[in-house]
């Protein structure tokens, strides 16, 4: 387990996407640092929406889940799968409207499951995804990351934290973007972000 780099796009322009572009360069310099495998998700090519069905599986014991109720509960395993190998975790997500994309929330509300990926206990809630690094690539074209109306950043580091990873790297892809716009060595920038140096 934990061998892999899981690559999770979330932009819908796939021609010039500032997140694209720099999640892509970030998760080459990681594989050539650590000598993973790279796992895509392209949550842009849609992902469900969770229903009526999938929180009545989900709640169900899985012992005493139904074949339609496991059938429907596929696409979530399939994508915990890809998280519970991963040991580094790039999302490039752009700001849309204040927060993360549509598609990026569907993804999220697939992977976080109780007593799968976090579990509660009587101390608060618990996240089970231990022992792994994420990389959040966020862009944004008008709402300074990290400011008080940059509602995804901030979501997903805390989504992040809620499944038990805590170490989180806020890459700025606008800045990147702009350094790679000027010929500047966004390389070794991302080289050293990927070997925890910045």
């Amino acid at each position: 387990m934990h061998h892999s780099i899981l690559h999770i796009n979330s932009s819908s322009r796939i021609q010039g996407s500032v997140t694209r572009d720099i999640s892509t360069q970030l998760v080459h310099q990681l594989a050539l640092q650590h000598d993973q495998e790279v796992i895509e998700r392209d949550l842009a090519e849609g992902i469900a929406f969770i229903d009526e069905q999938w929180v009545g599986a989900n709640f169900t014991d899985p012992d005493a889940r139904t074949e339609a109720q496991k059938a429907a509960l596929d696409l979530s395993d399939s994508l915990i799968d890809e998280l519970k190998q991963a040991r580094h975790i790039v999302i490039a997500a752009p700001i849309y409207n204040f927060g993360v994309p549509a598609v990026l929330k569907a993804w999220i509300d697939q992977v976080a499951r109780a007593r799968v990926t976090f579990r509660y206990t009587e101390n608060g809630p618990e996240g089970l995804l231990k022992g792994k690094k994420a990389y959040l690539v966020v862009a944004s074209g008008g709402v300074p990351l990290g400011s008080e109306v940059d509602f995804a950043s901030t979501y997903l580091r805390h989504v992040m934290g809620f499944l038990g990873i805590d170490d989180v790297i806020l890459v700025n892809a606008n800045e990147l973007g702009k350094a790679a716009n000027d010929n500047a060595d966004i390389k070794q920038q991302l080289a050293a972000i990927a070997a925890g140096e910045q």
